[in-house]
């Protein structure tokens, strides 16, 4: 995907004014869901992705140990500057689920067994 359209995307599932916030809440979150992904998913999901963000998910912030869906939405609202868990939620939700279309299908439904329960929601793919 291409970087334009990916923040045009977020940008109107975030309902977000202008494209500088979308592309703020994109960078914090892939950043951390670069830190719980490994391997050939995260270089595939990489690849589908606009360069800038292909390199913050494989340049990711470091996380001691898996964060559970909640544990990440906080993160995000700590990384992100006036956020409360209720903006960083919808933070997450605008980015992940342009995430997920760009990552497809079967390169989703393996993002997700990487992760701790209750990420399918994040993505906007329950039961995903």
């Amino acid at each position: 995907m291409r970087w334009r359209p990916f923040l045009e995307a977020v940008q109107e599932r975030g309902d977000y004014p202008s494209v500088a916030e979308a592309e703020r809440a994109s960078r914090v979150v892939l950043a951390l869901l670069g830190a719980h992904l490994v391997g050939e998913e995260r270089n595939e999901l990489a690849a589908r992705l606009p360069e800038t963000f292909a390199l913050i998910l494989l340049n990711p912030l470091q996380a001691a140990e898996p964060l559970s869906s909640e544990r990440f939405v906080r993160a995000v609202s700590a990384w992100i500057e006036g956020a409360t868990e209720r903006t960083a939620a919808w933070d997450t939700g605008a980015v992940l689920s342009v995430v997920a279309d760009a990552s497809g299908e079967e390169l989703l439904e393996r993002l997700l067994l990487q992760l701790p329960p209750g990420y399918d929601l994040l993505f906007g793919h329950p039961g995903g």
